[in-house]
């Protein structure tokens, strides 16, 4: 299964809003259709926003206030405007060749996480490896496979899993959600955790490694992720365990110096105050929700691309 598609002149999609509860694929015809996608977390993941973005410039049919709204959809994943500007790059050539060029990184992206599984795989050392990871890294956040549960899948495919221990990741249960249902369907042996738990198992021994993904990489290898990643970072650093983000190349922004200069996005206070539709604090509770943090450069063990091992 695919996570996103063109199919019949129409973007397809896995609305991850509603899982685990039941897997319906929109279609969409229309860049307001997509904008809205985005924006509610019906397909997310920032290789999967590098061809939402690609494919999107397709329907937007060189309007380019479409295309500016499309590019701005969400501000923290470098990998939308990346794929818009590839596609958008073809605009003079006529719409066959911005589909072409769509499809391509459509194309790049399920090759890319293929070598990030493999590459990560191979960098990892020692057999029955307990991984710990946080939000929602596998083919529903790429096109097929993966960034960091590619990784994880490539580990438990060679015999060499012993098992994931996955949080939750409030606000919005990615990981609850989405990583558990995906390792379901994977087969491979894990546990849900809460996300306060993390650094405490870390400090315990029972992780042999922790792995994420990245919504933008800056310059100096500062990475933003989905929040609660940088206290992984900091409790793998405590325990001694190897800490690797695993990303495109195209997550690395080199027009983002540091870390500093990575516009984080809040949310709003609904998702933290509500829990799935239903409140879990009196009403007029106000909220704070950054939806990612910024882990520095060297609490980072590697960062794994499609190209690539980099050591911040």
């Amino acid at each position: 299964m695919r996570t996103i598609d063109w199919v019949d002149g129409a973007v397809e999609l896995v609305d991850q809003t509603l899982l685990p509860d039941k897997c319906v694929m929109l279609r969409i015809r229309t860049v307001d259709e997509l904008v809205d996608a985005i924006r509610r977390l019906a397909v997310r993941g920032a290789p999967a926003l590098g061809v939402a973005g690609a494919l999107g410039v397709v329907l937007a049919d060189g309007d380019p206030a479409q295309i500016a709204r499309l590019r701005a959809a969400r501000p923290t994943a470098v990998n939308l405007g990346w794929g818009v500007d590839r596609a958008a790059a073809h605009l003079r050539e006529g719409r066959e060749s911005v589909l072409a060029a769509a499809l391509r990184v459509r194309d790049d992206d399920i090759a890319a996480c293929v070598a990030m599984g493999e590459r990560g795989a191979d960098l990892l050392e020692g057999d029955r490896l307990r991984i710990m990871t946080v939000c929602n890294t596998g083919g529903l956040a790429a096109v097929e496979r993966g960034t960091a549960l590619g990784v994880v899948q490539t580990l438990h495919e060679r015999g060499r899993l012993a098992e994931v221990l996955t949080l939750e990741t409030r606000p919005l249960l990615q990981g609850a959600r989405l990583t558990t249902w995906e390792l379901a369907r994977m087969g491979a042996p894990h546990r849900l955790i809460a996300d306060s738990a993390g650094p405490y198992l870390l400090a315990k021994g029972e992780v042999d490694a922790v792995l994420i993904g990245a919504d933008r990489i800056a310059a100096n290898g500062d990475t933003a992720n989905k929040i609660g990643s940088y206290a992984l970072a900091l409790g793998a650093e405590r325990a001694g365990v190897p800490f690797v983000v695993v990303a495109p190349e195209s997550t690395i922004d080199p027009n983002t110096p540091t870390g500093e200069h990575i516009v984080i996005e809040d949310r709003g206070a609904e998702e933290v105050v509500t829990v799935r539709g239903v409140r879990v604090a009196p009403e007029g509770t106000q909220a704070l929700n950054p939806a990612f943090d910024v882990t520095p450069h060297d609490l980072i063990t590697a960062i794994v691309t499609d190209k690539r091992v980099i050591r911040p």
